[in-house]
C-alpha cells in the first residue's frame, strides 16, 4: 500500500480523486472540476510526451472513478426516478395500449415457495396481483414449508383472487421438484418464473405481451433486472445485450425475468432434479434447443427486482459450489446434445461463470498474418519476435507489407527476417491506405485463415493464436478479436460497441487489466458487433465473400467496423475473446491523426459510416439502450434510448386522430 501511495500515478491523480470524492452526489460538477484539475496539471508537465503519457494515465484513473461514482447506488436510484418510474400518465397510456393489443395470452407465473419471510412473500404475491396486464394466473407450489405463516399467507391471497392457484406438497423435495409442482398448475400459453421473495415491475407482464405481439413466434423472452433491498431501494442493474449465444454459454444472461412458451417447457419435461441452483439455466438451455435464435426476444427494460436479503448472506460456499458445478454440467450436457465439442471449465477471474475451450482442427490450418509497416523497425522487430518466437501456434506465414520505408536499417531488417521461411516482405509503393494494403496482401495469402495485425502489437501469452483460431474455424463465426492492452496494463480494446462516440468505440477502454468488467464480460468470450483490425482473425473465404476492407470510402478509419458489420449482415458472428492477450502501442508507428487533411478525411469517413449504417449505429445488439454512448465504461445513459411502447401508441393515435380531423375539415370546406 505504501508503494502505491508514494507512486507517481497516485500523486498525479490526487486532484482528480479529491474533486470526485468531495462531489460524489453531483456527477456533473465532479466532471467539470475534474477537467479543470486536469488542465492545471497538464500545464505543469514539461513536454508533449509527458502530457500524452499523463493524459492516458489520468484518463484511466478518471474512467474508473466515474464508473465507481455511478455504481454506488445513488446515481442509479436517481436514474430510476427519472427514467424508470411509472407516472399516472404512463399508466393511462399502458391501459390504452393494452386494450388495443391483438394477442392477450394467459401468462402463468410459476412460483416455488419454501420458508420465505412473511413480509417478502406478501410483496412477491402482491407484485403479481398489481400487474397492469390482467390476464395472468399465479401458480404457487409450497415445498412443505416449516414456518406456519407460509401456508396461511398463500391461502389468504388465494381466497382473494381466483387467478391464484396453489398446491401444497406433502413432502419437502427441492426447488426443481417444487417448480415442477407449480408448473403442473399452469394453463397459460407462456410461463414466467418468479422466486418467492422477488418482485415483478408493475408493467412486467404488459411488456412481455407487447413483445409477444411484436414477435408472434417468440419462444423465450427475457428482460433486464436489478436488485432491491428491504427498504425498496434498487441497485446493481444488469442491462443485458440482445440474444448472445456465446455469452449465454458463459453465463445465464436470460435469468430474470425469463418467460417461456409453455408447450416447449413441458415438451422438455420441465425442471430437472440434480441441477438445483442452476435449474433455470438448465431449463433455458434445453428449451433453446427446441427453438431458434430469432425466437429469443430481449426486452431492454428492468422488469424484475431480485431481493437482497438474508438468503444472499447465508448462501453457503457449499451451495454456491453446487450451483456452479450444476451450471457447468448443464452446459456440458447441452453441448453434447447439440453435437458441439468444446470443453467447459470455470472462467479464470470469473469462476462462477464458464469458459468454453473450442478445439483446433488436426492438422491445424495455416494462418496468414498480414502486417503493414513503414520504418519504425523497433516496433516491427518486437512484433515479429513475438510471432516467430513467442507464439505456440505453428502453421503461420507472415506477410510484411512495406509501405514506403526509407531508412536503411529498415531494408536491412527486411532482408534479415526473410531468412525465416515463414516470412515474406512485399512492397506497396502507393499512398498509405490501410484498407488497400490489407486487401493487396490478402490476395497473396496462402492460409485458410487471415490475421490482420498492426506492427505495434506485442505478444503476451503464447497461446493467443490457438485461442483465436479455435473460434475462427467455427462455421457460425466470421471474425475474432483479442484483448489488447496499453503498455501500462490498461485496456485498449475489449471489442467494439457501435454507436459509442457517434460511430464506434472500444468496450471497457482504460479499465485496469484483471478487471472483471461489466457483469464479468471482460472475462468471458462473447459476440459483439465488431472488433478492431489491429488484431482480427477471419477465414480467407469470409474475407473474400465480404469484399475485404473498403479501400475506396474507408482508407484509414472504421474500415474494420464496416467489415465486421458486413460479416454480421451475412449471418456470421463476431467473437471477442479475453483469452488472447496482446499489448497494442496504439498509433505508435504513424502517429495520431491531428493534421488538418487527416482530420478532414476522418470527418468524411464518419459521415460515410453514418450514411451507410444509419440507425444500426444507435442500437448495437451487443450493448443496451440504457447504457451511455458517450463513454466506454458501461455507465448509465442520460436519457435512456429505450422505447416506451405506450408512448409510441399514444403518439400514433394522436397523429391518426389529427389526420382524420384534417380530412373531415377538408370535406366540410369543400362541401360548404
Amino acid at each position: 500500500m505504501s508503494s502505491i501511495l508514494s507512486s507517481t500515478s497516485w500523486r498525479l491523480t490526487t486532484p482528480v480523486r479529491t474533486v470526485v470524492t468531495r462531489l460524489r452526489a453531483s456527477r456533473t460538477r465532479a466532471r467539470a472540476l475534474a477537467t479543470a484539475s486536469l488542465r492545471l496539471l497538464f500545464k505543469q508537465m514539461p513536454s508533449e510526451s509527458d502530457r500524452n503519457a499523463g493524459f492516458r494515465l489520468i484518463a484511466t484513473t478518471l474512467a474508473g472513478l466515474v464508473h465507481w461514482l455511478e455504481d454506488g447506488g445513488r446515481a442509479y436510484r436517481a436514474w430510476v426516478k427519472r427514467y424508470d418510474t411509472l407516472s399516472d400518465t404512463d399508466r393511462e397510456g399502458i391501459e390504452l395500449h393494452m386494450n388495443s393489443l391483438f394477442r392477450q395470452p394467459l401468462i402463468s407465473v410459476v412460483m416455488p415457495v419454501f420458508n420465505p419471510s412473511e413480509r417478502f412473500l406478501r410483496r412477491a404475491i402482491e407484485s403479481v396481483m398489481g400487474q397492469s396486464y390482467p390476464c395472468w394466473e399465479l401458480c404457487i407450489a409450497d415445498d412443505c414449508s416449516t414456518q406456519r405463516h407460509v401456508s396461511r399467507v398463500i391461502r389468504e391471497y388465494a381466497g382473494q383472487d381466483k387467478r391464484i392457484k396453489t398446491v401444497f406438497r406433502a413432502r419437502n423435495g427441492n426447488i426443481s421438484a417444487c417448480s415442477n409442482s407449480a408448473l403442473a398448475l399452469a394453463e397459460g400459453e407462456f410461463v414466467a418464473l418468479l422466486d418467492h421473495d422477488d418482485l415483478l415491475a408493475a408493467h412486467a407482464l404488459y411488456m412481455v405481451v407487447v413483445a409477444i405481439n411484436d414477435n408472434p413466434d417468440a419462444d423465450i423472452i427475457y428482460s433486464d433486472e436489478d436488485k432491491i433491498d428491504k427498504r425498496g431501494r434498487r441497485s446493481q442493474p444488469y442491462f443485458k445485450p440482445d440474444w448472445n449465444p456465446d455469452l449465454f454459454l458463459a453465463q445465464n444472461m436470460i435469468n430474470h425475468l425469463g418467460v417461456y412458451r409453455t408447450s416447449l417447457v413441458k415438451s422438455v419435461a420441465g425442471f430437472r432434479e440434480g441441477f438445483e441452483g442452476s435449474q433455470d439455466y438448465d431449463l433455458a438451455l434445453r428449451v433453446i434447443e427446441q427453438s431458434a435464435p430469432d425466437k429469443v426476444i430481449h426486452i431492454p427494460h428492468v422488469l424484475y427486482h431480485w431481493r437482497m436479503g438474508p438468503r444472499l448472506r447465508t448462501f453457503s460456499q457449499t451451495q454456491l459450489a453446487r450451483a456452479v458445478n450444476a451450471a457447468q454440467g448443464a452446459v456440458r450436457e447441452h453441448l453434447a446434445r447439440t453435437g458441439q465439442t468444446a470443453t467447459v471449465s470455470a472462467a479464470p477471474g470469473a469462476e462462477h461463470h464458464q469458459r468454453l475451450s473450442w478445439p483446433v482442427p488436426v492438422p491445424p490450418p495455416l494462418v496468414t498474418i498480414i502486417i503493414p509497416t513503414r520504418d519504425q523497425i523497433g516496433l516491427l522487430r518486437q512484433c515479429m519476435d513475438g510471432l516467430l518466437s513467442g507464439t505456440r501456434y505453428a502453421p503461420i506465414e507472415v506477410i510484411v507489407v512495406d509501405n514506403g520505408s526509407e531508412e536503411p536499417q529498415s531494408h536491412e531488417y527486411f532482408r534479415e527476417i526473410q531468412n525465416d521461411a515463414r516470412v515474406r516482405v512485399v512492397e506497396y509503393d502507393r499512398e498509405f491506405n490501410y484498407s488497400a494494403i490489407n486487401n493487396f496482401a490478402s490476395q497473396q495469402a496462402r492460409g485458410e485463415l487471415v490475421c490482420l495485425l498492426n506492427n505495434d502489437i506485442v505478444v503476451i501469452n503464447e497461446d493467443w493464436l490457438d485461442e483465436m483460431v479455435s473460434h475462427a474455424v467455427r462455421p457460425e463465426v466470421g471474425a475474432v478479436g483479442a484483448m489488447l492492452y496499453y503498455p501500462g496494463n490498461t485496456i485498449q480494446h475489449a471489442g467494439v460497441i457501435v454507436g459509442l462516440g457517434g460511430v464506434a468505440g472500444h468496450s471497457h477502454k482504460y479499465f485496469l487489466r484483471g478487471s472483471p468488467g461489466y457483469f464479468g464480460r471482460l472475462k468471458l468470450a462473447h459476440s459483439l458487433s465488431a472488433v478492431t483490425g489491429a488484431c482480427l482473425l477471419t477465414r480467407r473465404e469470409v474475407y473474400g465473400e465480404c469484399g475485404g476492407l473498403d479501400e475506396k470510402n474507408l482508407k484509414i478509419a472504421f474500415n474494420d467496423v464496416d467489415l465486421c458489420l458486413r460479416i454480421r449482415a451475412r449471418g456470421y458472428r463476431i467473437i471477442w475473446t479475453p483469452h488472447a492477450e496482446l499489448y497494442h502501442l496504439e498509433s505508435a508507428s504513424r502517429g495520431a491523426d491531428m493534421a488538418p487533411e487527416k482530420a478532414e478525411r476522418f470527418r468524411k469517413e464518419v459521415i460515410w459510416m453514418k450514411n451507410r449504417w444509419g440507425d444500426a449505429l444507435l442500437c448495437d445488439p451487443g450493448y443496451n439502450p440504457n447504457l451511455t454512448l458517450d463513454r466506454e465504461d458501461f455507465s448509465l445513459a442520460y436519457p435512456s434510448r429505450t422505447r416506451k411502447p405506450w408512448d409510441t401508441y399514444v403518439v400514433e393515435m394522436m397523429m391518426s386522430s389529427d389526420e382524420k380531423g384534417s380530412v373531415v375539415a377538408l370535406e366540410e370546406q369543400q362541401n360548404g
